[in-house]
């Protein structure tokens, strides 16, 4: 087949796909040519403009490293990141709402006792979060990992810092006790924008939007036997919380925080948490 246009190119790419040996694949492939065929038809570049479009999607990549993910951005912002979510946690019955894994999530963090300071003492107003992590039925889950991160009082996560403080400070794993209850002490986190000096930021600009995040703690729990989730706790009030910039905002994921009676000039944050059943194949 020979003499393409616009008219016959989307069923020509298509055809190329028949002979693709796995069908998952060949069902991604051949949506991709058609909303790519049909968004282009949409919005007719020029030729420079589809030039700046892989310039940006170049620029994209080389800004990726170990501590930066801007494809990650470049999802969240589009909200893609969350809708893939959505997609993935169609969970039956109570359960925690689920929201986006963010591109400051690390692996390698600490495993420290209840109680412990996540802040390693950093500025910032005192901070106690504490809650617990039950089934659907209402059963306290012991020995539930939980992960946990956030931003300090100037909206930075620790591997944005260069004081060699990387995957220390405002992030640690914690185990529920028998009766599935966990606590930890920290700072309160700011709201704060997301990095946006590459080429997410400058799409941002050109969309006329701003790139904030209300300010929240991250949640990432397991347990055996219960779907993994991924979820954030989001500070009632913050100003951010009706524009997030990666549309991560849930109603039911809002705290507001309260006092703790002792101690006047501490912060708490109390949420509970719960888990679906783990989703049985077949």
């Amino acid at each position: 087949m020979r003499n393409f246009n616009e008219d016959n190119i989307t069923q020509a790419v298509l055809s190329r796909l028949s002979g693709c040996k796995d069908d998952r694949t060949r069902a991604i492939s051949e949506a991709l040519v058609r909303h790519l065929h049909a968004f282009v038809k949409e919005i007719e570049p020029s030729e420079a403009e589809w030039a700046r479009a892989i310039d940006f999607l170049t620029r994209t990549g080389q800004m990726c490293s170990d501590t930066r993910q801007e494809f990650i951005l470049l999802s969240d912002t589009l909200g893609v990141s969350m809708l893939v979510d959505a997609i993935n946690h169609r969970f039956a019955g109570r359960s925690t709402e689920t929201t986006v894994l963010g591109p400051f999530y690390v692996e390698e963090a600490q495993d420290l006792p209840l109680g412990a300071d996540i802040s390693h003492d950093a500025d910032g107003p005192p901070l106690l979060v504490r809650g617990t992590v039950r089934d659907q039925r209402g059963e306290p889950i012991a020995g539930a990992l939980i992960e946990t991160w956030h931003a300090d009082d100037e909206g930075l996560y620790d591997v944005q810092c260069s004081t060699g403080r990387a995957a220390l400070d405002m992030r640690a794993r914690f185990r529920t006790d028998d009766n599935g209850r966990f606590w930890f002490r920290s700072i309160v986190p700011a709201a704060y924008p997301i990095p946006n000096d590459g080429p997410v930021g400058k799409m941002l600009d050109a969309q006329g939007r701003h790139p904030y995040r209300p300010a929240h703690v991250h949640f990432k729990l397991s347990a055996p036997g219960f779907e993994t989730i991924v979820t954030h706790v989001f500070l009632d009030g913050d100003r951010y919380l009706d524009s997030d910039v990666v549309f991560g905002v849930k109603d039911a994921l809002i705290e507001r925080l309260g006092s703790v009676d002792d101690e006047p000039d501490t912060a708490l944050l109390a949420y509970d948490f719960v888990l679906p059943d783990q989703h049985r194949q077949g």
